[in-house]
């Protein structure tokens, strides 16, 4: 299940020299990039960079001492707030969504070269059922801040941890009572207030899947006091020796690669670890799925974009998604 990087964010920032109290922080974080706009007469960057630092050590599959790659290797370790947080979230989607969303999926996602242990040569339905044996987030409890799964589990977190660490970063400027905020990581935004610079709404906008034509975005909507997440296919997939086109987003009932003509899933929630975790989810339904879901889940506000039988690009908004 899954990194995803889609969205783009469209915020046209002035001189921070007309405005002292608007600071910007960039850098590369959780192998992709960060951008945080904030109003203070402080700056919070090096704070920023610890507090990724603990995401990173709680939940990193390419960090070999962190929590959760200690729990894959089934050492005994008592995970921290963070992990806790992530877990039981995950555990309440995976509920909600029965099954489409599920963090054991790990070790097939490393099996199809998306993960961080490499791919496994030779890769039949034979090993991919074997590997399926040990999926299922409820197979995997926790008590007293310990993670008791089957051994062969391998939790993988990567569809919910960035979401988690923008909320992270928006929570410590909420408690420095910041007010106007703009934090995205690798795509994933968390917005409130407006824009003080232009005194309007946050302006962001969702990619658009044709990346050889001239339009950027499919989308541009103002987000405030919301979070939005967006996962698609046509940017993250790979080539196997024959040519054949996988996604990166594996069905967690089969064990293989969706073949899907849901090109993007963007999606509007109150905080970005949810938005981030049903963006995967949704990415991984059928148009008729997504649409039954959505009915009964009006909280998300979803836009999603497919292509049509006859090849035609289409979009759909639902439960109000914002739309400029």
């Amino acid at each position: 299940m899954i990194k995803k990087l889609l969205i783009l964010f469209c915020v046209v920032v002035v001189s921070c020299d007309n405005n002292p109290e608007q600071r910007r922080a960039t850098g590369p974080v959780f192998g992709t990039t960060y951008s945080i706009i904030y109003d203070s007469s402080q700056d919070f960057e090096t704070i920023f960079d610890s507090l990724f630092f603990a995401v990173n050590r709680s939940m990193s599959t390419y960090s070999p001492t962190s929590d959760i790659s200690k729990v894959n290797l089934n050492e005994t370790v008592v995970i921290d707030q963070h992990f806790e947080t992530v877990f039981i979230t995950s555990k309440e989607i995976y509920t909600t969504t029965q099954g489409k969303f599920d963090p054991t999926i790990g070790a097939v996602v490393n099996a199809w070269d998306f993960g961080p242990e490499g791919e496994i040569e030779e890769l039949d339905s034979l090993k991919i059922h074997k590997l399926m044996l040990s999926v299922g987030m409820d197979k995997v409890t926790l008590s007293n801040g310990v993670i008791s799964k089957p051994k062969a589990t391998r939790l993988d977190f990567n569809a919910i941890a960035k979401g988690y660490g923008v909320d992270v970063i928006g929570h410590y400027l909420e408690e420095k009572n910041v007010r106007n905020y703009l934090i995205e990581i690798g795509g994933e935004i968390r917005a409130k207030g407006i824009n003080s610079v232009k005194n309007s709404p946050w302006k962001v906008g969702v990619q658009h899947p044709d990346l050889s034509g001239d339009q950027l975005y499919i989308n541009t909507l103002s987000l405030q006091d919301e979070s939005m997440a967006t996962s698609g296919t046509y940017r993250k997939f790979k080539l196997d020796a024959e040519g054949n086109r996988y996604t990166h987003i594996i069905d967690t009932k089969t064990g293989y690669p969706i073949r899907s003509t849901i090109l993007s899933v963007s999606v509007v929630a109150h905080n970005c670890m949810v938005a981030d975790a049903y963006a995967t989810s949704i990415q991984a339904m059928s148009l008729d799925e997504i649409r039954t879901f959505l009915e009964i889940h009006p909280e998300l506000k979803v836009f999603i974009v497919y292509v049509t039988n006859d090849n035609v690009l289409e979009t759909e908004g639902f439960n109000g998604f914002p739309s400029n």
